[in-house]
């Protein structure tokens, strides 16, 4: 058995009926991309949190582009539910594959911004996104490889919204 699969089953070993509840939640808050999407939005509306809100929503962007529309096509891995559907999910089965982790390449590009621009806010939206991606694990819904690869995406997602938002702002001002 991989290191994979021993990770996974060692999650599936934590199971209880409240904690199940609460990784339910957690894992909820980045469907679809809500919860970083609508902060992204909120903070828009603040001209002290405008640049973070702008910066979060072009990662997440850029994330979805590189992650969601390109690797998961190309590499087509699939999900561990598919391959031992003996292990029973709480979430709603997913029909696109398993790599990079939709919902760990959202909650980073969302949590990375912020710490970027307010450590002591990031700290806790750096916590939350491990959360979530860890949720994802708790859930049979992903590898540890997937959630890695979220992340690494993401990170790359950050750091071309900086650069490419920085270049604007530069060129703004001359």
């Amino acid at each position: 058995m991989s290191w994979e699969w021993s990770i996974l089953y060692f999650f599936q070993e934590l199971h209880t009926p409240v904690l199940d509840q609460i990784m339910i939640v957690i894992t909820h808050l980045a469907s679809k991309g809500a919860f970083w999407l609508s902060l992204g939005v909120v903070f828009l509306f603040f001209k002290k949190t405008r640049s973070l809100g702008l910066t979060m929503l072009v990662s997440i962007l850029f994330s979805f582009l590189i992650g969601n529309l390109f690797l998961k096509n190309l590499v087509q891995r699939s999900r561990p539910y598919w391959l031992d559907p003996s292990v029973s999910i709480l979430v709603p089965h997913l029909n696109d594959y398993s790599f990079p982790s939709g919902h760990t390449m959202v909650s980073f590009s969302g949590a990375l911004p912020i710490y970027y621009y307010n450590k002591k806010w990031g700290i806790w939206s750096l916590v939350l996104a491990t959360l979530i991606a860890l949720s994802r694990l708790y859930h049979f819904v992903h590898f540890p490889t997937d959630l890695i690869g979220g992340f690494l995406v993401s990170f790359l997602s950050v750091h071309l919204a900086i650069k490419i938002l920085h270049l604007f702002e530069s060129k703004k001002g001359l």
